[in-house]
């Protein structure tokens, strides 16, 4: 199929009532995370879409829709391979903007691309395999032993690693990370802790060196992302991995000072924040001429975890696939949603583009927020206004 351009351009900002909500930190409320999800529509009759989420306390978030509602006209017209020039378009604005809603623009020209050629996206990128070991990535229980118990749960369906968002409570987590480790740590699974960025220095020395001496797989953000030598000095006192949380410095030029400070075990960056697969791709690049890994965040909805997924299958320096659970409030409104096989791994879904199938009357009705342009009119499709 030949390229087409792109003729039309939908956004919904999708908003599921109904779906369990959780949060990752003690000092967080329940979070509602909108689907901001970019539908194109090529003058040959093909589509592509991509999604980004965006968390918030107490109702849906409909920011990212309106950041792209000025951003879309620049679109029409456009082939899905003009990546690089839409991305540098929509960036120079002369006013700072929510990355995700670049990010969803691109993850959308991508997914266009490859269906207009007939193949994935990890073919475009270039493969290097089709399935990925993955872990479970929980939202924060209520007690160690709801914890226990649901790794028992997620060890029967087949995850051979688990990461664990908890309190972010020194004492609270260390009471759990133990129970955990008595009851299932001679089992084969590896372990990871993600403490939101939310710790002191000394507490996050501790409980490093009692994930070392437990033999975690790593620590994820310990720390906030911006203290470079907070998180030096801790890398130089544990042997235990040492991961950003990945949602402060977003391009490889801000990146780069903490690669020569020593700061990560692997780098770590969410594709919607850092500029979608075209500026994830560039930071993979990166850690690569360092000689490390990129462990990609993809908590959130399908469609946002199709895209940190097809990155992944076209690099080598990545170890695992983040995989958020429990599934279902994440599969809203897809048909094709990413489980674990009974070995852990998630495979590649089949079809052209991120392959990814949607439930578009689902996605309609639980939209609060719909319009598009066809380059000439914004059309307000359903309002909340």
């Amino acid at each position: 199929m030949s390229a087409a351009k792109i003729s039309k351009v939908r956004v919904y900002a999708v908003g599921p009532s109904d779906t369990q909500k959780w949060t990752w930190a003690t000092n967080l409320p329940e979070q509602y995370l909108t689907n901001n999800i970019v539908r194109l529509y090529a003058e040959d009759g093909s589509e592509g879409f991509g999604g980004a989420i965006s968390a918030a306390m107490n109702n849906y978030d409909l920011a990212i829709a309106e950041l792209l509602r000025p951003a879309i006209r620049s679109l029409v017209g456009r082939l899905p391979s003009e990546r690089e020039a839409v991305q540098l378009l929509v960036d120079d604005r002369g006013v700072q903007h929510s990355p995700q809603a670049a990010g969803a623009i691109d993850a959308a020209m991508w997914d266009l691309a490859g269906k207009q050629a007939g193949l994935p996206v990890y073919d475009l990128l270039g493969r290097m395999r089709t399935k990925m070991p993955c872990y479970a990535s929980t939202p924060m229980l209520g007690s160690a032993q709801e914890y226990v118990d649901f790794v028992g749960e997620l060890i029967e369906e087949g995850f051979r690693a688990i990461k664990f968002h908890c309190w972010c409570e020194y004492e609270k987590d260390r009471e759990m990370v133990l129970a955990v480790h008595k009851k299932h740590g001679d089992k084969g699974i590896r372990f990871m802790l993600d403490t939101e960025l939310r710790y002191t220095r000394d507490e996050a020395l501790k409980m490093a060196q009692l994930l070392e001496e437990l033999d975690y797989e790593w620590f994820e953000a310990p720390l906030h992302d911006t203290d470079l030598h907070g998180y030096a000095e801790l890398r130089r006192k544990t042997n235990v991995k040492i991961l950003p949380g990945g949602n402060y410095l977003l391009h490889p030029e801000l990146m780069v000072k903490g690669l020569e400070m020593g700061c990560w075990s692997s780098m770590r960056c969410e594709p919607t924040f850092a500029g979608g697969l075209t500026g994830t791709n560039k930071v993979f690049h990166l850690a690569s001429a360092f000689g490390m890994n990129v462990e990609l965040q993809t908590w959130g909805y399908t469609l946002t975890q199709a895209a940190g997924l097809h990155l992944e299958l076209s690099h080598g320096n990545c170890q695992y696939f983040e995989l958020t659970v429990p599934y279902d409030a994440y599969e809203f409104g897809c048909l094709n949603p990413f489980r674990t096989d009974k070995d852990g791994f998630v495979s590649a879904p089949e079809g052209p583009g991120l392959g990814i199938e949607m439930d578009w009357d689902q996605i309609e009705a639980a939209s609060i927020l719909t319009f598009e342009d066809d380059g000439k009119n914004c059309k307000i499709l359903k309002s909340p206004y």
